[in-house]
């Protein structure tokens, strides 16, 4: 990619984000903790911020309230919407950061997550953790086993025929990813169409409404620990875009970083997709809306992407438990709302990414 393809991806100069890197990500930052905010009081049943304020105050001994109001609100604010308003984001993180590192890994602006076939491979294992009628600890781990198998076995292919080049493991991936989407057929047409099918379809769509606290915990550390490290390796990013020879030239260890780069994205994509099934077009989508804000330094790109990533997803969770009486999958959604984001996104991208 050229130099003059890289600086068409932004209608703001890269320079220019360069001068502001603090204002553009402390605004991005606002408009995720107001999206937090509000996501925290609408639903079914709204809450006004003065409600979560004092709830929040009377859960830190800063203040009293009535004991059945208090029990009310900490069941509906703790056990039912912070649950899932973490893990939107995340999960919306996570995947915006896995897309904006792999396109950066493979030069090429049409890589999502599921490059290397992790989410068909996570996929499989979850709809056979359901099909073996496993606890839902099963599922999860079932699910992040194969996504993390499917990669394994991308890298295998792209090693063994072709001493692991780009085009190799782009190849890889797209024979890992058909092995394990045909096996994923084998197990919806084995499975119990009136017993298990349906909950395999579900979770195929992709939701968040079976996220527990207790789910949002465990997965925090991990994906703030993978996503700080992805950005730590922004520079490496750069480089690479360039070509491996001038990344060596650099002093870029040009495999350790690439494999490096894919093994970080692929543990945010499996961990993501354990947890709340297939969620599509965010990593595809939200890497180019934050490049068009950020220019293509990844040093500013990726945590641009994690926070946009998280306003998304949060923004595509409103719209599945408001839209309509009956929660709509938030796969769904996203595919619904990343259409015309991913058109308007494209009109303006264009001419960069035929560069």
């Amino acid at each position: 990619m050229t130099k003059q393809g890289l600086d068409e991806h932004a209608p703001i100069s890269p320079g220019s984000a360069q001068k502001h890197p603090l204002l553009i990500l402390h605004t991005l930052a606002l408009l995720l903790l107001l999206l937090t905010l509000y996501s925290l009081s609408t639903g079914r049943y709204p809450l006004a911020m003065g409600d979560i304020f004092h709830f929040i105050s009377a859960s830190l001994g800063w203040g009293e309230m009535e004991q059945a109001r208090y029990t009310l609100l900490h069941d509906l604010f703790i056990e039912i919407r912070l649950p899932r308003v973490l893990a939107a984001i995340l999960i919306g993180a996570s995947l915006s950061v896995s897309g904006a590192a792999f396109q950066g890994v493979f030069q090429n602006p049409l890589v999502s997550p599921n490059l290397l076939g992790v989410l068909s491979g996570a996929a499989f294992g979850a709809a056979l953790g359901i099909l073996l009628n496993g606890s839902w600890l099963f599922v999860q781990a079932s699910s992040f086993f194969f996504g993390i198998a499917a990669v394994v076995f991308a890298l295998f292919i792209a090693r063994a025929f072709g001493q692991g080049s780009l085009l190799m493991l782009i190849l890889g991936g797209i024979i890992s990813g058909a092995f394990f989407a045909a096996m994923l057929s084998i197990v919806k047409y084995a499975a119990d169409p009136e017993n298990v099918l349906p909950g395999i379809v579900i979770w195929l769509m992709g939701s968040l409404s079976a996220i527990s606290l207790d789910d949002a915990r465990w997965i925090l550390i991990p994906v703030v620990l993978l996503v700080v490290t992805l950005c730590t390796l922004g520079r490496w990013l750069d480089a690479l875009a360039m070509g491996d020879d001038e990344a060596r030239m650099l002093g870029v260890p040009v495999a350790f970083a690439r494999y490096g780069v894919i093994f970080c994205a692929t543990l945010l994509s499996a961990l993501t997709v354990s947890l709340a099934g297939i969620i599509g077009w965010i990593g595809l989508i939200v890497p180019h809306v934050a490049r068009l804000i950020t220019g293509p330094g990844h040093g500013l790109l990726l945590p641009a992407s994690a926070l946009l990533g998280g306003c998304f997803l949060l923004s595509a969770d409103l719209v599945a438990r408001n839209f309509s009486a009956q929660e709509i999958p938030i796969g769904i959604v996203t595919e619904l709302l990343g259409i015309p984001v991913f058109l308007l996104v494209l009109r303006h991208a264009r001419r960069g990414w035929s560069a």
